[in-house]
């Protein structure tokens, strides 16, 4: 009888998860630890950020998730942003997995990206501001419970740049913004976003994370503490620069200790 009741228990627990089904995020299946592109329809705030600079706003934003191997919606998880730079062409879902999606899994993070169908015609931040917040927007329309959950935005040399403006931008939209990390940004732009958006006072006490490559000539070492010091002026209280051995480039290391920081701090 004992071992006839745990088998049921088995049984019943078997059909429940297979009517749970698949994890789908904005519609399209996907498994945990797996890397999946989705459409992400645009708001009409959305879609007027798009516009900005001259563009043509797509009637979609294209939302790239990375999930670690136990990820599971019911928890909260940390929310890593990338946010690329315009060179190149370059797309926020091309650092995600290029620059941060080892060192994040790792740590345990889901990673999302935002970007548009086509690369804009003026790569603006208020482009690449609408195309997360649709990405994000879907990730709460995916997991009930998801915005609650902690965000941090990443930016390596123009989108160290960029974080400067998307970072407030989510947080003045209600997003719960637990850091920004900075690689090879030789300005300061996240004083600017301050004062643009005004995402309000807490917003100064968003942990900042610089990390800086010895041999780095683009961005040198010099100047990216130049701009800790601009940022610090304005007012931000939670600075920190890691340094390491090597040029123009995101070092895993350092994106760890900064996603270590930034859930420690939360």
């Amino acid at each position: 009888m004992l071992l006839l009741a745990g088998l049921i228990l088995i049984l019943h627990a078997g059909s429940v998860a297979g009517s749970e089904g698949p994890l789908k995020f904005a519609g399209v299946a996907f498994s945990p630890g797996s890397t999946v592109k989705a459409n992400a329809p645009l708001s009409t705030q959305e879609k007027s950020l798009a516009a900005q600079g001259g563009n043509v706003a797509p009637p979609n934003a294209v939302a790239v998730l990375a999930t670690p191997v136990n990820f599971d919606p019911r928890k909260s998880w940390p929310v890593l942003i990338a946010c690329s730079t315009s060179d190149f062409k370059r797309q926020n879902r091309d650092d995600l997995v290029q620059f941060y999606r080892t060192a994040g899994l790792s740590e345990g993070w889901v990673l999302l990206a935002g970007d548009g169908p086509q690369p804009a015609r003026n790569d603006t931040a208020a482009w690449r501001g609408a195309m997360t917040l649709a990405a994000i927007h879907a990730l709460h329309s995916s997991f009930p419970g998801s915005a609650k959950w902690p965000i941090a935005c990443a930016g390596f040399s123009g989108g160290g740049k960029g974080v400067g403006y998307v970072a407030p931008l989510l947080a003045k939209n209600g997003c719960r913004v637990i850091g920004v990390y900075m690689t090879g940004a030789n300005q300061d732009h996240l004083s600017d976003g301050y004062a643009r958006i005004q995402p309000g006072t807490n917003f100064l006490s968003t942990p900042i994370y610089i990390s800086a490559g010895h041999d780095d000539r683009i961005a040198t070492v010099e100047q990216q503490y130049n701009v800790a010091g601009s940022i610090k002026r304005t007012g931000f209280n939670r600075m920190r620069i890691g340094t390491f051995r090597g040029g123009h480039e995101v070092n895993d290391g350092q994106t760890s200790v900064a996603l270590g920081w930034f859930r420690q701090l939360q």
